[in-house]
């Protein structure tokens, strides 16, 4: 089935009532002390059924279907418009970069000309799914409900691309926000993602921060990878049936992470002893995730150094909620959280007024232009 034809099957159960919601989903999921979202479970049984018994596909086809989803079940978004950029690649980087990062630029309609917050935004994917397309209907989402400019970075994929190549293109991406703030008329500069891309969102801002450069002032992470080889928690709890399988996981770490290599050092923040060097984060997770109890963990390792940090769990949501916005309440609402959170860290971090050359002031942290 075509997944525009999918999300109107979808949409129109989604829209019975509640009685034949728990007919077509099964009986009531309860664990760990939380109740499964009605809407999640028809959807999640509904897709199991219509993928049919077998072997994963391949990972071309795996990516192929990913774009496919994501724009086939996604809920248009209107008063968003985007345009292709790209981003150089300083000489010497790191061996094998590209000369440019593709990028794609995201602005509300109405902040046309204007200075606005700017999200630097990964997509998820396991580090080795996913691209600007499959990111696209959370970044229009973003830009829209937080009245927001979002960039959103195409990265280097495992496994032709292991660890650290997406890590360094996400270091090079925010380093040239950064220093080029004029030219994406950015006050304040957050950075953000989902899942891996939430990974490469805390991972980068640390990387610059540790190394005494400038970094994100806010930090947006939606059920983030943060330990890569752990065992136990959330990952036996919710290991199969909930949509991300620990068994993907695990798959996507061996993709990602070169044999022999400590999975520690390239995706946790953990164990690390300069964590009060982060900006201020918010960090969402869901109740039925492999990867819930990691990212709860980073929470209060961030608080414990210092690091004002939102944290959210959707109890009733599982990995990759964003991707049913447009279907589930729930997970449309999780969104909407993370947007109002981005909107809110942005005004509370952004730059302050600054004067123009008349001695006039510029408001509400928009810097006047410069003759």
């Amino acid at each position: 089935m075509k997944f525009p034809i999918l999300r109107r099957v979808l949409r129109a159960l989604v829209g019975l009532p509640r009685p034949a919601k728990r007919a077509l989903a099964g009986r009531r999921v309860q664990r760990d002390g939380q109740v499964l979202d009605l809407d999640v479970q028809m959807i999640l049984r509904l897709l199991a059924l219509a993928a049919g018994p077998g072997e994963d596909p391949p990972l071309t086809d795996q990516r192929r279907l990913t774009d496919e989803a994501a724009s086939g079940l996604a809920e248009v978004t209107r008063g968003v418009t985007s345009r292709a950029m790209s981003i150089p690649v300083p000489v010497g980087v790191t061996r094998d970069m590209p000369g440019v990062l593709d990028a794609r630029l995201y602005e509300p309609d109405d902040l046309a000309g204007a200075t606005s917050g700017l999200l630097v935004f990964f997509h998820g994917g396991g580090f080795a799914l996913g691209s600007v397309v499959s990111g696209d209907p959370l970044c229009r989402a973003l830009a829209q409900q937080a009245g927001v400019r979002v960039l959103s970075v195409e990265y280097r994929l495992a496994p032709e691309h292991p660890f650290p190549a997406g890590l360094a293109d996400a270091v090079v991406a925010l380093r040239h926000v950064l220093t080029h703030r004029e030219d994406f008329r950015a006050g304040a500069v957050a950075v953000g993602g989902d899942s891996a891309g939430a990974n490469l969102a805390l991972t980068s801002a640390h990387q610059l921060a540790r190394r005494g450069e400038p970094t994100a002032e806010f930090v947006l992470a939606l059920y983030p990878v943060t330990d890569a080889g752990r065992s136990g928690g959330s990952r036996e709890l919710f290991a199969d049936g909930f949509g991300l399988r620990t068994v993907d996981v695990e798959w996507f770490e061996g993709l990602y992470l070169p044999e022999g290599l400590d999975p520690i050092r390239p995706t946790a923040l953990l164990d690390a002893a300069d964590l009060g060097v982060m900006p201020p984060a918010y960090v969402a997770t869901a109740g039925f995730d492999p990867l819930r109890d990691e990212g709860e963990e980073l929470v209060a390792a961030l608080r414990a150094a210092g690091v004002p940090t939102v944290a959210r769990r959707f109890p009733g949501l599982v990995h990759g909620y964003a991707g049913f916005a447009g279907l589930v309440p729930a997970a449309r609402d999780a969104v909407l959280d993370a947007a109002s959170a981005l909107r809110a860290g942005i005004a509370l971090t952004g730059t302050p007024p600054q004067q123009d050359h008349h001695g006039q002031m510029a408001h509400e942290g928009v810097a006047a232009d410069r003759a």
